[in-house]
């Protein structure tokens, strides 16, 4: 599962991201409220962990935008602001827990996991039209047909089922599928829709991916 944390004390940062490391996790994290916006609306992770005072952007405006954006990701809301007024304005703009510094490792992972079980069947499994991602196997179900993808195939996938309509550009799919420092080009995430295009029409699937000239990709569903 995938977390992101959005926190610009960046030792505090580091040592969230080596503990969920070592607990299974896999963990990204971003210093600034901007930049936690852009991220958390790619989609990809299964619940944001949100410090409250951050640059360019607060925890709070972060957390409303994400949700008016219809993002749906569990926020889990970190901040050494403990009165109660600040409490009610992080749940009000959407968080779904609120935990204050500082706070033991243990109430951290206990949270994570509550926050987590109660998505339900949502963490293992994307669907869109007649399609499923299972997350743990990797494979592409549609009724009693299955695929399995490669792990590249997977990571594009999860992303455009997540993002489902909206558009997601080919500078964002190669940044978080093959990284930053990658040599991949543009051309990788053509050859991967398309070997992606092929496994849908394999099984049957209802959806397709659709190519917007300098938007990118989104999914689109065929209900005839």
């Amino acid at each position: 599962m995938k977390i992101l944390v959005i926190e610009d004390e960046i030792l505090l940062a580091n040592s969230i991201q080596a503990l969920l490391t070592s607990k299974g996790f896999e963990v990204e994290a971003v210093y600034d409220g901007k930049s936690g916006e852009e991220y958390a609306l790619l989609g990809i992770y299964d619940l944001l962990l949100l410090d409250v005072m951050l640059p360019e952007q607060n925890g709070y405006e972060v957390a409303k935008r994400i949700r008016e954006r219809h993002c749906s990701t569990p926020i889990l809301m970190l901040t050494a602001r403990s009165a109660l007024e600040d409490r009610i304005e992080g749940l009000d703009a959407g968080a779904d827990y609120y935990l204050t510094k500082p706070f033991d490792s243990r109430e951290l992972l206990a949270c994570i996991h509550a926050l987590l079980r109660r998505q339900g069947n949502e963490v293992n499994e994307l669907t869109f039209g007649n399609t499923s991602l299972d997350l743990e196997s990797g494979k592409l179900l549609c009724k009693e047909r299955e695929v399995r993808l490669s792990s590249r195939e997977f990571d594009v996938m999860r992303i455009l089922l997540q993002a489902k309509e909206r558009n997601v550009s080919k500078e964002t799919l190669l940044t978080r599928v093959w990284g930053y420092e990658s040599n991949a080009v543009e051309n990788h995430v053509e050859v991967y829709v398309g070997f992606l295009r092929k496994k849908l029409s394999s099984i049957g699937s209802n959806i397709h991916i659709e190519a917007v000239r300098r938007l990118g990709y989104h999914l689109e569903k065929n209900d005839h």
